[in-house]
């Protein structure tokens, strides 16, 4: 597929992105290694060769499952990791408290943007990537404990190290972007954005229009709950975090099953599934750079990618719109 450019770098990324938290295990109720990985190589092989991972995504799970997927691959892959988000020490702005660990471990998550905290992460995420550059680096969530001035400090000295190509930011509202900004030349902001949760189209998708800055939309398919696959009676397993969000708890579910419903024709006519026509549709948005698509295994991975063949014509959009603005959801 056509790579899109990035804007303050030279890194063109995939406009379907490999999401890889779901591999790293945590609130996903697991992952195996063997199917995570070959996931990532299918992905590669068929020109989605963009991935996004965190350390906080199975505490270095995800990252180390990338690192396999890739060795001896590295110059054909764009690498998208974060920081941000630590376990093994704390700062003044708790993001998690109690949660496991892949090991059964209890931990707390802390957002922390220090300096000295942000080159310590990003070596350590060379180390389990098995790379020396990544290609973009975000920043996971604000850190309200960091003045923002440090943590854009540490972008720019790792990116004059050659360590980053680029950087950006995740989560970030408008005018969390525009104090950023002062500091830094951000390239994209990642956050999150699906049919049903559009809250960024109020301010940070106008502002990242008129100030050319990508927008990297993670769960487009709302964590599953998008695909139509997701009913009353379905079966998550143990630790799948899921079931207790508003998307998937009634009526929301039902509702959104209701709306699925009524836009199925537009991709039954195009012999698509459900979640190709909501991650095209998704892609399609004002000021949507790309679209993270996770996948747990080499069929999910070659269904997401068919999601580039589906075409939605101007009218297809009014009435897939018409349909979203009767969907009332309680959240």
């Amino acid at each position: 597929m056509d790579k899109v450019q990035l804007p303050e770098s030279h890194v063109k990324i995939t406009p379907i992105t490999f999401g890889a938290w779901a591999i790293g295990g945590w609130f996903w109720g697991g992952a195996e290694e063997k199917e995570s990985v070959n996931a990532i190589e299918a992905a590669i092989a068929n020109g989605m060769t963009t991935i996004d991972t965190a350390p906080v995504y199975g505490f270095g799970q995800s990252e180390e499952f990338v690192g396999k997927a890739i060795k001896g691959k590295r110059s054909k892959v764009e690498l998208l990791t974060k920081f941000g988000l630590v376990w093994d020490r704390k700062s003044g702005h708790v993001h998690y408290e109690k949660t496991f660990d892949n090991e059964g471990n209890e931990v707390s998550l802390y957002r922390l943007g220090s300096k000295e905290s942000i080159i310590k992460e990003c070596e350590d995420s060379l180390r389990r990537l098995g790379t020396d550059y990544i290609d973009l680096y975000q920043q996971h969530w604000p850190d309200s404990s960091t003045p923002i001035e440090e943590t854009m400090e540490a972008l720019e000295i790792l990116k004059d190290q050659g360590k980053i190509r680029a950087g950006g930011v995740s989560n970030y509202t408008m005018s969390e972007m525009e104090k950023a900004e002062k500091y830094f030349k951000l390239s994209s902001n990642q956050v999150p954005y699906s049919m049903v949760n559009r809250g960024i189209e109020d301010e940070v998708v106008p502002y990242c229009i008129v100030n050319d800055k990508a927008i990297i939309a993670y769960s487009p398919l709302q964590r599953g709950v998008l695909t139509g696959k997701i009913t009353a009676d379905y079966k998550f397993a143990e630790g799948d975090h899921r079931p207790t969000t508003p998307f998937f708890k009634e009526p929301n579910l039902s509702r959104i099953n209701a709306f699925l419903d009524n836009i199925r024709f537009y991709a039954d006519y195009q012999k698509a599934t459900l979640a190709q026509l909501v991650l095209k549709w998704t892609l399609q948005q004002p000021g949507i750079t790309c679209v993270l698509a996770g996948a747990r295994n080499e069929k999910q991975v070659l269904e997401n990618l068919k999601a580039m063949d589906v075409l939605l014509t101007d009218n297809d959009q009014k009435q897939i719109a018409f349909q979203l603005n009767q969907l009332v959801l309680e959240l």
